[in-house]
Order: C-alpha cells, then sequence, then structure tokens
C-alpha cells in the first residue's frame, strides 16, 4: 500500500517539475534535489527517483560541477507515451509542427493502407463506430477532440503494426496540437468529416490504395493551416 503511494506521490511530482520545465520555470538547469524536495513537499528519496525518470526518458542530463541540465526538447524520448504527453504541452514552434506533420505523413496513411488490407471485421466495425461518433460532434463540443483521437488511433492498431501501434500516442499528441487551429477555420468541420468518412469507407471496401490517398488527404487538411499558422513550408506531400 505504502509503494503505491510513493509511486503515486513520484508520478505527481514528475508531472510537476514537466509543467515547470515546459513553462521555462527553471531555465537551463533544475534547482539542487534539496531545494527541488522543499519545492514539492516530499522527501529526498521521492524527488531522486522522479529525476531518475526523467533521466531515464532524455529529458534531463547530469554533470559534474554543474547540476542537472534540462535537455532540449529535440533529445527527449519521444517513443515514451508520458514524454509526447508531456512535449505537447510546450509551446509549438513551427519546426516541431512541420516535423509533427512529417511523421503523420509517414505513418498515418501506411497504417491504413495496412488496416485496410489486414484488419478483422471486429476492427473495422471498431472504426466504423469511432467514426458514427465523430461526426456527431463539432469543434468546441464536450468529447470531439477525444473522438477524433479515438478513431484515428483505432485505425493505427487496426494496421496490425506493432511498431505503428506504439507510436499511437505521438499521433494523438499532433491531434491535439492542431485542433485549436483547425476548429477556428470556416467550413473546417465539414471538411474534417467529409475526408474521415472516405477513409473509413476505403478501410470497409478493403481498398489500401484509396485508404492511403484518403488518409493523406486528412493529413493535407492539417499541413495547409499549420503552414499559414506558422509560416512554414511542409513536407512534401508525395
Amino acid at each position: 500500500m505504502e509503494q503505491g503511494k510513493d509511486r503515486s506521490l513520484v508520478s505527481k511530482v514528475m508531472d510537476g517539475l514537466v509543467s515547470g520545465i515546459v513553462e521555462e520555470k527553471y531555465g537551463a538547469i533544475l534547482p539542487p534535489q534539496d531545494v527541488l524536495s522543499k519545492e514539492f513537499d516530499v522527501s529526498r528519496t521521492v524527488m531522486r527517483e522522479a529525476l531518475s525518470m526523467l533521466l531515464a526518458r532524455d529529458m534531463l542530463d547530469v554533470r559534474p560541477k554543474v547540476g542537472t541540465r534540462i535537455r532540449s526538447m529535440r533529445d527527449w524520448r519521444m517513443i515514451d507515451e508520458d514524454v509526447v504527453n508531456w512535449r505537447f504541452r510546450a509551446k509549438p514552434d513551427p519546426q516541431f509542427m512541420r516535423d509533427v506533420i512529417e511523421f503523420r505523413m509517414l505513418i498515418e496513411p501506411r497504417a491504413a493502407g495496412q488496416a485496410a488490407s489486414r484488419a478483422s471485421v471486429s476492427e473495422v466495425a471498431a472504426i466504423r463506430e469511432a467514426f458514427e461518433v465523430f461526426k456527431t460532434l463539432a469543434p468546441g463540443d464536450g468529447g470531439y477532440q477525444a473522438a477524433d483521437e479515438l478513431l484515428h488511433t483505432r485505425i493505427v492498431h487496426a494496421s496490425g503494426n506493432q511498431f505503428f501501434q506504439q507510436m499511437a500516442a505521438i499521433i494523438r499528441g499532433a491531434l491535439s496540437a492542431t485542433h485549436p487551429m483547425l476548429s477556428q477555420k470556416p467550413g473546417a468541420w465539414e471538411i474534417s468529416v467529409r475526408t474521415h468518412e472516405r477513409l473509413v469507407e476505403a478501410i470497409e471496401r478493403r481498398d489500401p490504395k484509396e485508404a492511403e490517398a484518403a488518409a493523406l488527404a486528412v493529413i493535407d487538411f492539417a499541413a495547409d493551416e499549420i503552414s499559414r499558422e506558422f509560416s512554414v513550408e511542409m513536407p512534401n506531400r508525395r
């Protein structure tokens, strides 16, 4: 029981440290452990465990006579779901958003094509079910973002590729980062529903090529808006 309490406390401290990091509260170097322990009102043992877990995720670096340095977000271990969620908390920058779109262009169309070929009957039904919920919600409605993320997650999982499946957290983070700007565009909801429906129908027809093209069309819409918002050149779509 006590062990579970300690783990929960460590997780809470980790979350607080990450919030401070992405909000640039600490600068480049974290305060000493005893100072942080007092700040979070925890023992040095708990603080040491929290810091060691961030070290393991390549978020921190300990250097003699320097202290605990905060590493560039580019170095963070993005395959870790916690790290993905933390990274997407930070204010997005043009290069990061370009990389997000590039990642989606590489993974999602291929995953959609494989879902069209490999998904079981129950997986295809689950994709359709997620879309039916998604299309009833508009940006700003409670549950809209969660419904969108669930739809994309189910498609990636239906690909049957274990590496793609583990990258679903990055895709969910990418969607959460782009939702605010897409929801403000007139006609965005109608376009989103239409492009997602094309994708779902291609998977239901077991048409891999059309599923890939449809998935790319979904991403293209987000890419165009990000390109305008951040004045950054998006990766080649073809």
